[in-house]
């Protein structure tokens, strides 16, 4: 059976290579690279886009807080090139091609490195995932995204647009917190899904189990265990945010980092729990086909065990033998049949009164 590559990305190809060579693993985006820039303070917003980085590389912007959302981490080449315009080291840049990092955060003291996962809902119930990579300066925010269309910032964006909330008036710090509690949000809303296919499967198995059902389950403890793998890591690193440990982060943010937190833990708490329904599940499954082994054993046992004298007293009847006393019988056809099927029907009132059938 073939690895799940929603999950499974080979890491091989950099091995042997010295620390900070850029190259890129992941799912290779057919999509151009896009640069989104969104500049903003109290008094008004600038936003503008790019689609090759010599042109943003050229026009900087300007505000009390920028925001540069790459969509794209292919194109080594452009991350390089950023790297070296904004002195980021270049640990920090191979992580952020490389996209199958755990999450994390880091200090480097100008900066904080951050790597979360962001997920996306599928048309089959499924869900996609997609890395993402932040960079919090302190007047600037970064992120990087693999280039999968669509994202979860949508309603960060319209807040910056329409002057809604608190959002320029803080800080960048607080812009990070936005994105990363759009992004913890959205793993409610896969949860949620997640929980619907449980209930499916859990009526699947009640029904009728078969093979198929072996296979969702299997299906959805591997997705399980990824979002485990996912969120645990994501604990930790906000932790760090919340306990305010970078002279990066304002204080006054650190209750709605402690927010976020508490989110996360939620989303872990409902993950430890569809992981032990899917166990449970797994048990069931073994259980119901055990039970309909059993039930086919004893109905076929109770079948050869009424059928059992039957065949005795035909093959007694049977033998080839010159002198029998019944052949001459006038009604011992007849006296034959009425004792089989009496001693028939006597052994199913005995069955029945043991409630073996």
């Amino acid at each position: 059976m073939r690895a799940d590559t929603r999950f499974h990305k080979k890491r091989s190809v950099k091995s042997g290579l010295p620390p900070g060579s850029l190259v890129h693993i992941g799912d290779k985006s057919d999509r151009s690279v896009h640069i989104s820039v969104f500049s903003y303070s109290p008094d008004g917003f600038e936003e503008r886009h790019f689609e090759q980085v010599g042109q943003y590389l050229e026009n900087p912007c300007d505000g009390a807080v920028v925001w540069v959302n790459v969509e794209g981490v292919h194109d080594v080449e452009l991350i390089r090139a950023l790297g070296e315009k904004h002195t980021f080291h270049p640990l920090v840049l191979e992580d952020i091609v490389n996209t199958v990092q755990r999450p994390k955060i880091e200090d480097y003291d100008d900066y904080l490195f951050i790597v979360l996962k962001m997920l996306h809902p599928t048309e089959d119930g499924n869900f996609s995932s997609e890395q993402l990579s932040l960079i919090l300066g302190p007047d600037y925010l970064f992120t990087f995204q693999e280039g999968t269309k669509g994202d979860a910032f949508d309603p960060v964006r319209e807040r910056i647009r329409g002057g809604k909330g608190k959002i320029r008036g803080m800080e960048a710090d607080y812009l990070a917190y936005s994105l990363i509690d759009a992004i913890v949000d959205g793993y409610f809303s896969i949860l949620e899904g997640f929980g619907e296919r449980i209930v499916d499967v859990e009526e699947e198995l009640a029904l009728l189990p078969d093979q198929k059902s072996i296979h969702r389950i299997n299906g959805m403890k591997k997705e399980i265990i990824y979002l485990r793998k996912t969120v645990w890591p994501l604990r930790e690193a906000i932790s760090f945010l919340e306990r305010g440990d970078s002279h990066l982060l304002q204080d006054a943010n650190r209750v709605y980092f402690r927010d976020v937190y508490d989110h996360t833990v939620q989303v872990i708490d409902t993950v430890e729990t569809y992981r032990d329904l899917l166990s449970g599940m797994l048990d069931l499954y073994l259980s119901s086909i055990s039970n309909r082994t059993n039930e086919v054993m004893k109905f076929l046992t109770v079948i050869g065990t009424i059928f059992m004298p039957l065949t005795f007293l035909v093959g007694v009847y049977g033998m080839n033998f010159k002198y029998f006393p019944e052949l001459e019988w006038k009604n011992g056809y007849f006296v034959l049949w009425g004792l089989m099927v009496a001693m028939a029907l006597l052994m199913v009132a005995y069955f029945r009164k043991k409630r073996w059938l």
